[in-house]
């Protein structure tokens, strides 16, 4: 797919999919399923690297998940976070995103709006996707942004300036259902909520919460759709049975 897929999917009211992947088998279940958005996120920081947090994930680090995932969905379009730091200043940013483009990305994720960063990589053709609204690499609470009218308002100008620069889509993260759906009526661009409302663009979640691939609480706006844990304990358990009995016996 290309970005001009995704703003004629917004255009005739077809719902976007994006899950976020981290290795090449898990992508190519994804693949399979046709989801509409490949997200490898710097979320792998806590699911995959057991960090506490996201900002934790090195540049190198999310070259490696992004190729693992250009090589398990070769024909899927790919968007890859840019990691904590790696959009501080314009050079910088454009030489980050060149890497993950160059591992397999068809799109980088930035999260807020650093203004000359953003230009600096779509002025060399690299697709955006933008982040507002609780934005993880910085955030010291997880509690919903944009409650209150000063803080939406805020909100909303940026979306409208990320909107200026085309992205191919922008990511609402935990912010009221109007204000989601209030930007989603204002953007061309789609947008991909992340509990931000039903009147998104698009969904997106991460790929252990949907097929419960942990033993914790589930943020309030994630949804689990299989229980990979206790499937996965269950086959663990199994083999190790199956282990003593072909040795022992």
């Amino acid at each position: 797919m290309l970005k001009e897929d995704f703003y004629a999917m917004k255009k005739n009211g077809m719902p976007i999919s994006m899950i976020t992947v981290y290795d090449s088998a898990f992508a190519r279940m994804a693949e399979a399923a046709e989801i509409e958005m490949l997200l490898v996120g710097d979320s792998a920081a806590n699911v995959m690297l057991g960090m506490n947090k996201t900002a934790e994930v090195s540049m190198e680090a999310m070259c490696i998940f992004t190729n693992a995932v250009k090589r398990g969905a070769p024909n899927s379009y790919i968007v890859s976070d840019m990691p904590f730091g790696s959009d501080s200043e314009p050079k910088a940013a454009l030489q980050n995103a060149t890497r993950l483009i160059e591992a397999g990305a068809n799109a980088v994720k930035i999260e807020g709006l650093p203004l000359e960063s953003l230009r600096a990589i779509k002025e060399k053709g690299i697709d955006l996707v933008g982040h507002l609204g609780l934005l993880p690499q910085t955030a010291t609470s997880f509690k919903q942004v944009g409650k209150s009218d000063e803080e939406a308002e805020k909100i909303f100008e940026q979306a409208k300036v990320l909107d200026t620069l085309e992205p191919c889509s922008i990511v609402l993260e935990h912010v009221p259902e109007a204000l989601g759906k209030k930007i989603s009526q204002a953007t061309n661009a789609p947008t991909i909520g992340i509990g931000a409302g039903s009147y998104t663009d698009g969904q997106v979640l991460v790929m252990h919460d949907v097929l419960r691939m942990h033993p914790f609480k589930l943020p309030p706006f994630a949804k689990n759709f299989a229980n990979f844990w206790e499937a996965g304990v269950n086959a663990f358990c199994d083999y190790k049975s199956w282990v003593r009995k072909k040795i022992l016996y």
